[in-house]
């Protein structure tokens, strides 16, 4: 199972890693609720002559380290092509080699959510992140929702190229499993098993054209009954299969989440409604929460999550007695990036920087001065673990509203609607590059304009205001026009089977509606600006415009809109208009 290994730590430098990191132990207790063909290839560099043979007489000389029984499963999760930021896929191996090196094995999974996000994903739809996960040797990934982010065949087409298998016991094409439920790895005598689970929102947070037939036919599911119990039920069976195999531990790879609208489907009901399942590493909600909890049989479950952007590194480790001895989170809390800070060295930190200098050029290219800094993220608030809190997906924000006029000015729209989802970076204070503006969307979506009538913006508003004070990807910035939540209000939006607006029942949270100083109009027609994933492929589940009018479609590339906006519009100064970090009173909410 193992890969090739080179560059082992020195103990001076393992040991100054390892200070640097917080080991932060599961401990809180809670009552809340086409296959990838599989390869024993082993990852390697091209390497010809005196180079090859000269690594290969040292690594031949140096002495292999004794197996003391010990064992480490180490987790990644929601990196979004960060590959270089927290401990970095260089510092990961690191310390992955570092404790092989005495003696450990180590297993290395990935909970989903890797290839999309940056840059380096962006320019090639994935594939430079997955030669990266081949290089450091990923021994079993999940798809998360944003794997789906450059479509489907891409996707499938990139676990051809992992050297690692994909696995998911939820996904499927035609109501068949796609990808294998669960694998086994062993290590140190033991058989360890992971059942691979990914939120059935996927459909709706990814592209749900991406999941239909080319007569608009869903035939890619995730089990989206709105009770769960599919989804319950195929984890469930999972581990019954894999216990039956001989697995003498079973992990949970999820991309679940803890997020008020991934009900019925977080990490806390699955744990609820299945059992023999020992560690639940989950995803999704990039939090850090580690839990412990009781599943089906009264017993106790540790939940674990590893934040975002390579910030953590997961770990459970397994004793030479066979016992689980410890489940939490290594963390990187520095500005400065491990391998940066640490200087790391090696084949990982090389193909890295090769796969950056690459992208250099034309990301580094200044495109614009913001004398304010634009933000995604409470400027004051932070969680638990003093990380700040992400306020685009349920308030308005600074950088929600800039993204927003863009939308507008550039299409001429009476009104402009941007799903918090889709702002997913800051922009510092200083030059803005054209790397920071795909960092802010890095999702390729086009602007496109359409008609529709006043109650289908009055239900748009609804249903992206449906999980406030929780978050909720589909929440909506916007320019043109202003309202209010009344969150005294439960949230009367109806879902489809599949998780999608299927209309209005009760009382409506979504309150005093302004188009400009007009009241809106349920009955008059506006235009609306925003992105073909919104307004014509029913992305984050507004199928409220279905049918409408398309006056503009795929006009031009979302960053390339906000790019315009800032440099022809703004004359290349984001001002003193976008200095408050909570916008500029468009979107308020009542509690």
């Amino acid at each position: 199972m193992r890969k090739k290994r080179r560059n082992i730590l020195t103990l001076l430098l393992a040991f100054i890693l390892m200070l640097s990191m917080t080991a932060c132990a599961a401990s809180e207790k809670t009552e809340a609720p086409a296959e990838p063909a599989e390869t024993e290839a082993e990852p390697g560099t091209e390497e010809t002559g005196e180079t090859a043979a000269a690594e290969e007489t040292e690594e031949a000389q140096e002495p292999q380290a004794e197996k003391n029984g010990e064992i480490y499963i180490l987790c990644t999760s929601d990196v979004h092509c960060g590959v270089d930021q927290g401990f970095g896929y260089a510092g990961l191996a690191k310390i992955r080699d570092t404790l092989e090196a005495k003696g450990c094995e180590t297993i290395l999974v990935d909970d989903g959510d890797s290839i999309q996000g940056e840059p380096i994903g962006t320019v090639s739809k994935g594939e430079n992140i997955i030669d990266l996960m081949n290089a450091i040797g990923y021994d079993a990934a999940i798809p998360g929702n944003h794997e789906f982010d450059y479509g489907t065949d891409r996707f499938l087409e990139l676990t051809g190229k992992a050297e690692f298998p994909y696995i998911s016991c939820n996904f499927t094409y035609q109501d068949e499993p796609v990808f294998k439920p669960y694998v086994i790895l062993e290590a140190a005598g033991k058989k360890i098993a992971f059942v691979g689970v990914t939120t059935p929102l996927t459909v709706r947070s990814s592209t749900p054209a991406y999941f239909q037939d080319g007569e608009g036919n869903y035939v890619y599911g995730f089990m989206m009954d709105e009770s769960g119990e599919k989804v319950y039920q195929a984890v469930q069976g999972a581990v019954d299969a894999a216990r039956e195999e001989g697995a003498d531990f079973v992990f949970a790879m999820a991309h679940l989440g803890n997020e008020e609208e991934c009900r019925p489907w977080t990490y806390a009901d699955v744990i609820a409604n299945t059992s023999g399942i020992d560690v639940f590493l989950d995803g999704h909600s990039h939090d850090t929460d580690q839990v412990v909890m009781k599943n089906k049989n009264g017993e106790d479950v540790t939940r674990s999550a590893v934040g975002t952007k390579m910030s953590c590194i997961g770990y459970t480790h397994i004793s030479a007695e066979g016992e689980i001895a410890e489940t939490g989170i290594w963390t990187w809390s520095n500005k400065i990036s491990a391998p940066e800070l640490l200087d790391i060295q090696g084949e990982l930190r090389d193909k890295v920087d090769l796969a950056k200098k690459e992208l250099d050029e034309e990301m580094n290219r200044v495109v614009a001065t913001a004398e304010v800094r634009l933000t995604i993220e409470d400027p004051e608030e932070k969680d638990a673990n003093g990380k700040p809190i992400r306020m685009v997906r349920r308030a308005e924000t600074n950088l929600g509203d800039l993204s927003a006029d863009a939308y507008r000015d550039q299409s001429g729209a009476d009104i402009a609607l941007v799903n918090g989802g889709g702002v997913r970076a800051n922009i510092e204070k200083g030059d803005v590059t054209f790397g920071n503006i795909i960092s802010v969307h890095p999702f390729g979506n086009m602007l496109c304009v359409i008609e529709v009538t006043g109650q289908q913006i009055l239900d748009a508003l609804e249903w992206g205001s449906r999980a406030v004070p929780g978050e909720n990807g589909g929440f909506l910035q916007t320019s043109g026009l202003t309202y209010e939540i009344n969150t005294q209000v439960e949230s009367p939006c109806l879902e489809d089977e599949n998780g999608m607006f299927a209309g209005i029942e009760g009382t409506r949270r979504v309150q005093n509606v302004m188009v400009g100083e007009e009241p809106i109009d349920p009955e008059k027609v506006y235009t609306l600006a925003s992105h073909n994933y919104m307004l014509l492929e029913k992305g984050d589940g507004y199928t409220m415009f279905d049918g409408a009018e398309v006056l503009q479609d795929s006009v031009k590339l979302d960053n390339q809109v906000l790019i315009d906006y800032i440099v022809d519009s703004l004359n290349g100064v984001i001002g003193g208009d976008y200095a408050d970090p909570y916008g500029q009173g468009r979107i308020k909410v009542l509690e």
